[in-house]
C-alpha cells in the first residue's frame, strides 16, 4: 500500500490540500517511500505561463530567469501565480522509493519526462544553465520529486530530447482530439503552435479524408507553415480575442454550418467566446489552453444560448505519450516542422 500517493505530506501549512492547489510545497530531501527523485535537466514552461512571464519581464532574458527562480524559491514548485499553470521537465532518475509504482521498473540514470504539471511537482533549482525563450525552456541543474500518482514517459531513443519534450509537453491535446474527431466532421483548431499542429495532424488522421479541417491563428506565417504540411484544408487569419470576427470567418468557411468540433489551443486569454460561437449547436468545444477562464466559458455559453458540450482538456488521456510520439514518427513533415522550431 502506498502511504502518500498524492504528496499531501509535501504541502506546507495547509493540511488536506492537494499539492496543485497548495500555496507552497516542501521539496527538501531525503526522499520519502512513495516518491521518485529526479535530477532535473530541463524545464519546459507552459505557453501561457511563459508568455505572461516574458511580457512582465519586458522580454529581458535575465529577468525571465530571475522570475522563474523566484517563483520556485518562494513556492517550492514552478506554478505561475498569475496563470496558475506550470509546465513539465526532463531529467534522470536518481532514486526510486520502495513504495513508488516505478520501483523495480526504473533505475538510477534512466531518462524521463514528467507528464504531470510543474504546478504540483516539488522542485529545487540550483543553477540555470541556459534559456531558450523561443521554445519556453530553461536548462537547469536541480532536483524534483514525483509522487506515486504522477505520470511520466521514458524518453525515446529514436527522437532528440528537445523534440520529444516539445511534443510530450502537450501530448494530452492530440490524444483528446483522437477521442472526439470522426470522419465527416467540420473541425477547427484555434492556435497554430505545437499543440495546435499536433491536434491538426491527429484530426486529419481521424477524419480519414472526409470532412473539413480549419486552422485559425493571428499569425499568417504560422498558418502558412501548417498549410504547407498539409495539416488543414483552409487557414483563417483571425484574432481569437475577437469572438464575432472569428465566428464570421468560420461561418463563411463552412457555408454557415459552423463546426462540429472546435479545439482551443490558444496561449492568450479571452478566447472562450470565439471557441463557443464557432461551434454549432449540439457540437463540442475542447479547451486545451491553460489561459482559459472556465467561468467565462460557462457563463458565456449560457449568455448566448449556445447548446454545446464543453470539454476541459486536463492534459491526461491514457496512452497520450505513445500516441503523440507515434504521430511524429509516422508524419515526416510534422517531425521536420517540430525539429525546425524546437530542437
Amino acid at each position: 500500500m502506498v502511504s502518500d500517493p498524492y504528496g499531501l505530506s509535501r504541502v506546507v501549512g495547509e493540511p488536506g490540500v492537494l499539492p496543485q492547489r497548495a500555496r507552497k510545497l516542501d521539496p527538501s530531501l531525503p526522499l520519502r517511500p512513495s516518491e521518485l527523485l529526479i535530477d532535473v535537466e530541463s524545464l519546459n514552461i507552459d505557453a501561457a505561463s511563459f508568455k505572461q512571464i516574458r511580457e512582465a519581464s519586458g522580454g529581458d532574458p535575465a529577468r525571465i530567469v530571475e522570475t522563474v527562480q523566484g517563483i520556485v524559491r518562494d513556492r517550492g514548485k514552478m506554478q505561475n501565480p498569475v496563470t496558475g499553470s506550470g509546465g513539465m521537465l526532463i531529467g534522470r532518475v536518481r532514486e526510486v522509493g520502495p513504495e513508488h509504482p516505478a520501483h523495480g521498473r526504473l533505475k538510477p540514470g534512466d531518462r524521463l519526462a514528467t507528464l504531470v504539471s510543474l504546478s504540483l511537482t516539488p522542485l529545487v533549482i540550483e543553477e540555470v544553465r541556459g534559456l531558450r525563450a523561443d521554445v519556453d525552456r530553461l536548462e537547469v541543474r536541480g532536483h524534483a520529486i514525483l509522487f506515486a500518482s504522477g505520470i511520466y514517459a521514458r524518453l525515446p531513443d529514436d527522437l532528440p530530447d528537445t523534440l520529444a519534450l516539445a511534443a510530450l509537453d502537450v501530448c494530452g491535446a492530440p490524444a483528446l482530439v483522437a477521442r472526439y474527431a470522426r470522419p465527416g466532421m467540420r473541425i477547427a483548431v484555434l492556435g497554430a503552435g505545437k499543440s495546435g499542429a499536433l491536434c491538426l495532424a491527429q484530426a486529419r488522421r481521424s477524419m480519414s479524408g472526409k470532412g473539413q479541417l480549419l486552422a485559425l491563428d493571428v499569425s499568417a506565417k504560422a498558418l502558412e507553415s501548417l498549410a504547407a504540411l498539409g495539416l488543414s484544408d483552409r487557414s483563417l487569419v483571425v484574432d481569437a480575442t475577437s469572438a464575432v470576427q472569428v465566428m464570421e470567418a468560420v461561418r463563411g468557411a463552412t457555408g454557415g454550418a459552423l463546426c462540429d468540433l472546435v479545439v482551443n489551443c490558444a496561449s492568450v486569454p479571452n478566447t472562450e467566446m470565439a471557441t463557443i460561437l464557432s461551434t454549432r449547436d449540439g457540437g463540442t468545444a475542447i479547451f486545451f489552453s491553460m489561459a482559459t477562464s472556465f467561468t467565462a466559458a460557462a457563463l458565456g455559453a449560457e449568455g448566448v444560448g449556445k447548446d454545446l458540450t464543453m470539454v476541459v482538456g486536463n492534459g491526461f488521456v491514457p496512452g497520450h505519450a505513445d500516441l503523440t510520439l507515434e504521430l511524429l514518427r509516422s508524419e515526416p513533415k510534422l517531425r521536420e516542422h517540430f525539429a525546425a522550431l524546437y530542437v
